[in-house]
């Protein structure tokens, strides 16, 4: 007895108890009046496991978790003690009431396993239930449940002004309470209720909330939903509810779609089976009902019962209607078993929908704006049953179902997708459908998406088409292709038959040069694109695309063009129309136009929100409402604090609105934009022209030939408004090419160009000699410049400018923009002679129109490749693990590994005695601040590795910090909170490892073996502060100030890579530097001067280099380059405390025979680091 009361008072939930004796088993028996499954054991022990009714939320927090893992542990611990106990237990047997649940389901809730735990746990909990419902399930199951509550039900939005008015009344008079769209932020008003502060009085309850004492009604339920899919709930949030993940499951909506397809398909068959459900629901609550009453008259019974005879009586006429009863379950049994086997032939078409809405859900991980309601997707399903091509052959129905569905969906989900974002939606469509049909393979998908996460030993370069540098990336991938169960030996054919993928390499069509035999033969088409990805990852994308058409035909990488009409035709009164914009988007006019169309132009008002526009806006919505006209509400993503507002006003929207009001809003993508308004609403994205002839078609569609001859200089004017309009689509298509096209991809607008054109007509009409210097700095520092706010950017903007806008342009007959003389300056004087001109350019322009290399086309389409695999890897679920381990199994491995490659932080105090700070050294200030940075991040990943194990085992909680953490080592990925103290780098989690402990190593030689002689530059976390020790150190050895002091830059190409290391003197003045990676150009040791790079040699090393300190020294106008030096290849970086960026590090002048001009526009840098680990690294 005193072990019972004991265990209940520390309220354990599931608890075991083992006796010798059968009397002690019987009377824990009669103590507790659970339910309990019980084997008698082969060595005469009795065993209980049983479920306490705990007092606080340990019960609820059990439930809520199901039996998992844990409980397979236990009967699998129970199996290795020869324990015997009940097979199949669940928490649907243990506490659910099958009456109960057939209730539930016709009330709407699904049938699966997890959706009634989720019922049970409504029903059972003591505390308030607070349901997460991304898709209104709960919400719709909670309000039908509601409805046979005798004293009603209230559903309440958390932005009702008499929220806690309505509370209090539902409270004293025993009502339901649904509070809708609750937030992150519990209100704390809310407080009593949820901690249920009942106070009995007498023979009464009463609760207090605010100042008012409140009777309280026992009926009174209390219910919560968020449509947020991921909430984080603080601790203290937390206890005082029952968290209840109600997002719908795939069988759940397998479920659901089973029934509306054969509800529309064979009305007939479904009406039967929902009138069976319904029947046998009234049956069994008959049932139970007549088995409550009899044991209500035996225990009432007084005296002898076989003397009661009107007690014998009703317990003989409650058995002739229990046979009627038992006998009509059981035939009703055998009906329903043949419809859900014709039921079931629906099936295939049930199970693609389930999973394509999976497929959309996804998105949300991409962009915030992509949310897609469940109710928006049975609509569209129905409606592609209905249009959809009929077919009396069962077979061929289902596949026209399960096509015609399939694009429908993607044609409607592309009109809402950003047009990077489409292709990524193809794959993970195709991705699915094929995992659906188990056509794909797990552990080769993600291996496609993460890469390689293990360590190899970089073996020498079997190849002679390869450079030295990309070798170690693409042996880690080739290792770690090998590994894969397909791939075995793979690995070995490469090293000793390197040349026959050569090929492969060499070719611009990469991706359908067939593979070396036998792979090419043993080998599908989707491993064939992990081996692509290993040798030439430039080429995935259009090799993803040949593998879609492959798997699902072309007009699924064909997305359909932009159709307003379409859209609108689509909406109602009640749905509004979203226009998600994108830089240099502008919908307002295409709308306006389309207003006109429809003969709504003088009906339409557009307000533009900002602060102390709501008010108008809510003002402007209500009147269109009533009246019938459109409202127009523009840049939703900067009236953030408005957004519940909006939510509101959209709800308050219903059919008996004039039938001709539409709301139409615009807004960048913002987290912040209400999700029931983006579920609800028609989604639509109207992007500019992307590519330089496009760019330019559309510049010149709107320039007639009266605006060509209006200026004194007409000829002049045509050509250099033309050189302006070249200018402006070049400085829009350069961002394509990511950091070497801009630092910061800026966002141009139509505007500069209007500007510039009107200042050119001016500057022509009123001076006499074209101002050239003029129209450049115009154009270049104030209406393009005034955006750009990196100055190597700026730097890049002048020159192209200049490219374009000079006298040359207007003197000669034909001026070439670029080398091909594809490109340049028409003698055209109409605008259809420009047009055709314009039609005449390629639709893919060749890098060199943009003053870079080839190369750059590659690195283009590695980055496009790069974001097209990272975006994927953001959508996968986080549940599950290949290779036969669960996802925390291999979370739990990798920060293991990681925890004893990670070194022990340094002892400072040591090395500041070995190494003091002098006045004559600053070397040694150097050496101690590096070592203390690198300490913070250390003692960072040495803390968060611990408490990320002990919270994937329960010992700690697993906070939103270590659950990014966790997420970031599954995927390979640089943890955000090492990044924060880490030094910058763009290399994957496993190539990161190998470099921080380089750089260890690096310190720990300088700690050992004294100030270095050559000093690799690269594997300091604050070089900067490295280059000012340098000056430091001269200016203090001369006594100079150190502001007088510049370096010379000696280029010493004579030394080897290998023998740089091996340097035994300093020089005298200034120190030796390398590890440095030149991207754009290289360095020609032969003519000692920088060179155009070789194709597909993307970086190459930098030679040794000398520092050298000089006094008041004039910098060389002509005959070099100025070259940035970065850390990583992302070049952009933000200005730190210290006053230097987080980015770049110095100018470094380099040796050119050609002009400064071509290096700026080839965007030649270089780097420090780079996203792979090469040879100079090993």
């Amino acid at each position: 007895r005193r072990c019972v009361q004991e265990t209940v008072a520390t309220q354990n939930t599931w608890c075991f108890f083992f006796f010798k004796q059968k009397t002690a088993y019987e009377m824990l028996r009669s103590l507790v009046g659970s339910e309990m499954c019980i084997r008698d054991s082969s060595n005469a022990e009795y065993m209980v496991f049983f479920f306490f009714q705990a007092e606080d939320g340990i019960r609820d927090f059990c439930l809520s978790r199901g039996l998992g893992d844990v409980y397979k542990r236990q009967l699998q611990y129970l199996a290795e003690l020869g324990i015997q106990y009940t097979q199949g237990i669940s928490m649907r047997q243990f506490l659910g009431d099958s009456v109960k649940i057939q209730q539930w389901n016709i009330a709407g809730l699904p049938k699966d396993d997890t959706s009634t735990e989720n019922g049970i746990i409504i029903d059972q909990t003591r505390r308030w239930p607070l349901m997460i419902d991304p898709q209104n399930q709960a919400n719709k199951y909670i309000k039908n449940l509601g409805r046979d509550n005798e004293e009603g039900m209230d559903a309440i939005k958390v932005t009702d002004q008499h929220l806690m008015r309505n509370l209090e009344l539902a409270i004293q008079f025993g009502k339901w309470v649904l509070l809708e769209n609750v937030s992150e932020e519990l209100d704390p008003s809310l407080e009593p209720i949820l901690l249920q502060q009942v106070v009995k009085q007498g023979g009464s309850k009463s609760i207090t909330i605010g100042d008012k004492n409140i009777p309280y009604h026992d009926k009174f339920r209390f219910f919560m939903t968020t449509t947020i899919p991921n909430p984080h709930y603080s601790p203290e949030s937390s206890v005082k509810v029952t968290i209840i993940n109600f997002a719908i499951t795939p069988s759940g909506l397998e479920e659901q779609m089973l029934a509306i397809i054969v509800g529309l398909e064979n009305p007939q068959l479904e009406d039967k089976k929902i009138d069976i459900v319904k029947k046998n629901a009234a049956d069994k609550k008959e049932l139970k009902s007549i088995e409550d009453n009899i044991l209500k008259s035996l225990s009432e019974s007084q005296g002898d019962i076989l003397d009661d005879e009107s007690l014998i009586n009703n317990l003989s006429q409650s058995k002739k209607v229990v046979a009627e009863i038992k006998q009509r379950v059981k035939d009703s049994k055998i009906t329903e078993a043949k419809i859900d086997e014709s039921r079931e032939s629906y099936r295939p078409v049930a199970f693609r929908s389930s999973l394509l809405f999976f497929c959309i859900v996804d998105l949300a991980n991409i962009d915030p704006m992509y949310q897609y309601s469940l109710q928006w997707f049975i609509n569209l399903f129905i409606l592609g049953v209905r249009n959809s091509e009929v077919s009396s052959e069962l077979e061929k129905r289902l596949q026209i179902l399960n096509d015609y569905f399939t694009y429908s969906l993607y044609e409607n989900v592309c009109r809402s997708l950003f047009e990077k974002h489409k292709l990524i939606f193809s794959f993970l469509l195709t991705k699915r459908i094929l995992e659906g049909d188990q056509k794909m393979n797990e552990e080769e998908w993600r291996f496609l998406l993460a890469g390689p996460v293990t360590e190899a030993q970089i073996p020498p370069n079997p190849t002679t088409w390869l450079s030295e540098n990309a070798w170690p990336d693409m042996y880690r991938q080739i290792r770690g292709v090998d590994e894969l169960p397909a791939f075995q030996g793979f690995e070995k054919h490469f090293m000793q038959r390197s040349g026959e993928f050569q090929a492969i390499f060499d070719s611009n069509s990469a991706h359908e040069v067939p593979l070396p035999e036998p792979w090419d033969s043993n080998l599908n088409s989707f491993q064939k694109l992990i081996v692509l990805k290993a040798i030439r990852s430039d080429k995935l994308i259009p090799g993803v695309q040949n593998w879609i058409v492959e798997q699902m035909g072309e007009k699924f990488i064909e997305a359909p063009t932009f159709d307003l009409g379409k859209c609108f035709n689509d909406s109602t009164v009640i749905t509004p129309l979203i226009f998600v914009l994108s830089t240099g988007s502008d919908p307002v006019s295409d709308l306006l136009r389309f207003a006109e169309d429809q003969g709504m132009a003088k009906r339409i008002d557009a307000i533009s929100l900002g602060q102390g526009q709501g008010g108008k806006a809510a003002e402007m919505i209500r009147k269109a409402a009533s009246s019938g006209g459109w409202v127009l509400l523009q840049n939703c993503h900067l009236a953030q604090t408005w957004m519940p507002k909006l939510e509101e006003l959209v709800e308050e929207r219903t059919e008996n609105d004039h039938k001709d009001f539409r709301l139409w809003l615009t807004s960048m993508p913002t987290p912040f934009f209400p999700i029931s308004v983006l579920q609800n609403g028609i989604k639509m994205t109207l992007e500019p022209p992307q590519g330089l002839k496009q760019n330019l078609l559309r510049t010149y569609a709107t320039i007639d030939d009266k605006e060509l001859k209006d200026c004194r200089k007409p000829e002049a004017y045509r050509k250099l408004l033309f050189g302006f309009c070249f200018f402006h689509a070049i400085v829009q298509d350069r961002r394509k090419f990511g950091p070497i096209g801009w630092n910061i991809p800026y966002e141009f607008t139509t505007e500069d160009l209007t500007v510039c054109k009107r200042q050119l007509k001016m500057l022509l009409n009123e001076y006499n000699e074209i101002p050239y210097k003029v129209l450049n700095y115009l154009g270049a520092e104030i209406n393009y410049g005034g955006r750009v706010t990196d100055d190597k950017d700026v730097r890049l903007i002048k020159t192209m400018l200049k490219t374009y806008i000079n006298d040359a342009s207007v003197v000669k007959e034909k001026f070439d923009f670029s080398k091909s003389g594809i490109y340049y300056n028409p003698k055209s004087e109409t605008q259809n002679e420009f047009i055709d001109y314009i039609r005449y350019l390629p639709l893919n322009p060749e890098p060199e129109v943009f003053g870079l290399h080839e190369n750059a086309e590659i690195t283009n389409s590695q980055n496009q490749t790069r974001i097209l695999l990272e975006t994927l890897l953001s959508t996968q679920p986080r549940s599950s693990a290949s290779s036969g381990k669960s996802r925390d199994q291999v979370i739990e491995a990798i920060a293991s590994n990681i925890e004893k490659k990670t070194p022990d932080e340094y002892d400072v105090e040591m090395i500041q005695a070995k190494y003091p700070t002098m006045y004559n050294e600053s070397m040694n200030t150097v050496l101690v601040q590096e070592i203390i940075r690198y300490n913070r991040l250390l003692s960072v990943m040495k803390t968060s590795l611990v408490n990320v194990k002990k919270a994937l085992k329960g010992l700690v909680v697993m906070s939103e910090e270590l659950e990014h953490l966790a997420n970031s080592l599954y995927d390979n990925q640089v943890p955000k909170i090492w990044e924060e103290k880490g030094f910058l780098c763009l290399k994957p989690l496993a190539s990161w490892i190998v470099d921080l402990n380089e750089r260890i190593d690096f310190l720990n030689q300088w700690i050992k073996e004294g100030t270095p002689k050559v000093f690799w530059i690269s594997r300091f976390f604050f070089p900067q502060a490295f280059i000012t020790g340098t000056l430091q150190n001269y200016a203090r050895q001369h006594v100079i100030a150190i502001d007088r002091l510049t370096f010379i830059f000696n280029i010493l190409d004579h030394y080897a890579v290998e023998d740089v290391k091996n340097l035994q003197e300093k020089p005298e003045d200034g120190c030796y530097i390398y590890g440095m990676y030149l991207e754009g150009a290289r360095w020609d040791n032969r003519k000692h001067v920088l060179a155009e790079s070789k194709p597909k040699e993307l970086y190459t090393d930098v030679p040794l280099i000398h520092l050298k300190p000089e006094v008041d020294r004039t910098p060389p106008q002509e005959g070099i380059y100025n070259c940035p030096i970065y850390k990583v290849l992302s070049r952009a970086g933000t200005l730190s405390t210290t006053g230097h960026s987080t980015n770049f590090v110095m100018f470094m002048e380099l040796p050119s025979k050609d002009t400064e001009d071509k290096w700026i526009k080839a965007g030649v840098a270089m780097f420090l680091s780079l996203r792979y680990l090469s040879l100079i690294h090993i």
